[in-house]
């Protein structure tokens, strides 16, 4: 069973960064690939990017983050980081961090096994 926690929300104005963390229990986290979603008020979660489990870091993003988003990962940590820049109001969402026990798997929130409880960003223009 893998834990996990997202901090690191919270209120910014347009053009601001955040970094999320998402810290996760479990000895064998760095193998699972993991991925960040986030859902809007009134609006479907949507998939925002994810990083490959095993060492390999392969990534990838949703074109309304790409250039401004990085996913990176610290296995020693057991902790991946969602580094926010240009920040948009539309970027607001509760943003929810998710592991897969496999090591790469599409954005599909099915394939992911494990969600932590979200936190909120919120970006005023």
């Amino acid at each position: 069973q893998v834990q996990l926690v997202e901090s690191g929300g919270g209120l910014v104005q347009a053009g601001g960064s955040l970094r999320l963390s998402c810290a996760a229990s479990g000895r064998t986290f760095s193998s699972y690939a993991v991925g960040w979603f986030r859902q809007a008020p009134g609006k479907e979660r949507e998939f925002v990017v994810r990083i490959s489990g095993g060492g390999s870091s392969r990534t990838n993003y949703a074109d309304s983050v790409k250039g401004r988003f990085t996913i990176s990962r610290d296995n020693a940590k057991d902790t991946v980081y969602l580094l926010m820049n240009s920040l948009k109001p539309e970027d607001t969402a509760v943003y929810y961090c998710a592991a897969s026990t496999q090591q790469w798997v599409t954005s599909q929130e099915r394939e992911y096994n494990y969600w932590g409880q979200g936190t909120q960003v919120t970006v005023s223009s």
